[in-house]
């Protein structure tokens, strides 16, 4: 293993996750480390998770037994958090990915932050906001992978409208490149990023878009310079307003 890349617990919450993602969420996690500790957890006598049978096999995750003790209750949470408290106090990992739609892994995610932890989520777009603003890095399923096979139209990238309308996701740019812009107003793309990182769990997929530059040009709020593989960006700047000529009157007629 590279010096360079992360040690990881992937951590599978297989009650709300699907199975047919699995080789996607393994080959996004490749690109930043090994995982490897992957354990998926449920009742896996219940019919729901028949699906995962063949993906624990051929991926090598460890199913972690829950029965239902109570009704209603999801006794594979608890078992997941007591799970990753363990891995955690072990100090042998660098990150944690965390699969679930399920917003009640939100204190468990801050926890892991809190102690240095970087921690990939995936999840469905029902996933709640404050689980998918909690990690470091989360991901929906709907888009994972998808860009990566070349298949931008099943990406359903968001159009210009719809970014502009999301003042969330203006308002971050817009402070991320006026952040790092130079006294011209130009910011180099890779501080851009930096800056976007540090602040949550953004990541360009999740809008339709492969890389961060196509995003930000998609908007049509900014101009997009490339000088070989730099690539650079600075904020439009509305036109000014030029006052109307003033129409001469006819001479009158004599």
């Amino acid at each position: 293993m590279a010096d360079n890349e992360l040690r990881l617990a992937l951590l599978i919450d297989a009650d709300n996750a699907p199975a047919s993602k699995i080789e996607s969420i393994l080959t996004e996690l490749a690109r930043h480390g090994v995982a490897n500790v992957r354990r998926a957890y449920g009742n896996w006598k219940n019919p729901h998770l028949k699906g995962w049978e063949a993906a624990l096999h051929a991926y090598a995750i460890r199913p972690i037994q829950q029965f239902a003790y109570t009704s209603g209750k999801n006794a594979s949470d608890m078992a997941m958090v007591i799970d990753a408290m363990d891995l955690l106090y072990a100090r042998t990992l660098d990150g944690f990915a965390i699969v679930s739609s399920d917003a009640d892994f939100t204190p468990l995610v801050m926890r892991l932050r809190n102690e240095n932890m970087r921690v990939f989520g995936f999840g469905e777009e029902k996933t709640p906001e404050p689980f998918v603003k909690a990690c470091s890095t989360f991901l929906y399923l709907e888009k994972l992978g998808v860009l990566d096979n070349g298949d931008a139209a099943a990406a359903k990238p968001k159009t210009a409208a719809q970014l502009r309308e999301d003042t969330t996701l203006v308002h971050l740019l817009r402070n991320a490149v006026g952040a790092t812009a130079d006294e011209s107003g130009w910011a180099h793309l890779g501080a851009v990023g930096s800056h976007i990182g540090n602040q949550g769990s953004f990541d360009s997929r999740n809008y339709g878009y492969r890389k961060l530059s196509d995003l930000i040009e998609a908007t049509g709020l900014f101009e997009v310079r490339r000088t070989g593989q730099a690539v650079e960006l600075r904020e439009l700047r509305e036109a000014p307003v030029r006052p109307r000529a003033r129409r001469r009157k006819a001479p009158a007629a004599k």
